[in-house]
């Protein structure tokens, strides 16, 4: 999940994420004016957690399907 509005468009999660397809920027903005991380392509997500690691703004978390 990913909370857009704690969101800073550093891009952080992007450039670490092993998978390269899973989260892009969306292209909007939120409140505080930055362009927002969003996920594409889930399927392709390992879970690995990476991208809740290194977010400053701790603005995702990952939660493995059961």
């Amino acid at each position: 999940m990913i909370h857009q509005e704690w969101c800073k468009e550093c891009g952080y999660c992007v450039h670490f994420c092993p998978q390269k397809v899973v989260l892009r920027k969306s292209g909007e903005v939120n409140k505080k004016g930055y362009c927002y991380i969003v996920a594409d392509r889930m399927e392709q997500c390992i879970a690995c957690g990476i991208c809740a690691l290194v977010c400053p703004e701790m603005a995702i978390s990952v939660e493995k399907d059961a």
